[in-house]
């Protein structure tokens, strides 16, 4: 995987927000922190964010089929990542919130993670 610990942050579709200020990529066999590597903050916070926000819509259109295959897949991915660990990748899991990043306590919201010892 050449991107790794983009996090989402929010719910799905025009309501989640991807933050990429912390994410890595590999680029010549070495990593570099995205907002270097792209070098353009503009992108990262408008047309990266709306991409990311529409692509459920777009993966629809484009399939002019549902995207349940694409959520299934999402979500044998989430088992996985539970079950077998993440390693060095962060992902985004639901979490009962402990009142972390701002969010308020008790309700169960997308944080980054790692997963270990299943």
């Amino acid at each position: 995987q050449d991107v790794k610990n983009v996090i989402i942050w929010g719910n799905h579709s025009s309501t989640q927000f991807p933050d990429a200020s912390n994410a890595v990529v590999k680029v010549g066999g070495a990593e570099k922190p995205v907002p270097a590597a792209l070098n353009d903050d503009a992108y990262l916070k408008s047309t990266f964010v709306s991409t990311v926000q529409k692509r459920g819509a777009a993966v629809i259109a484009a399939r002019k089929m549902s995207s349940a295959l694409s959520a299934a897949k999402a979500a044998s991915d989430h088992m996985r990542d539970w079950f077998l660990g993440t390693g060095d990748r962060w992902v985004s899991m639901g979490v009962v919130s402990d009142g972390s990043y701002g969010t308020p306590r008790d309700i169960v919201y997308s944080f980054p993670v790692t997963v270990s010892n299943g």
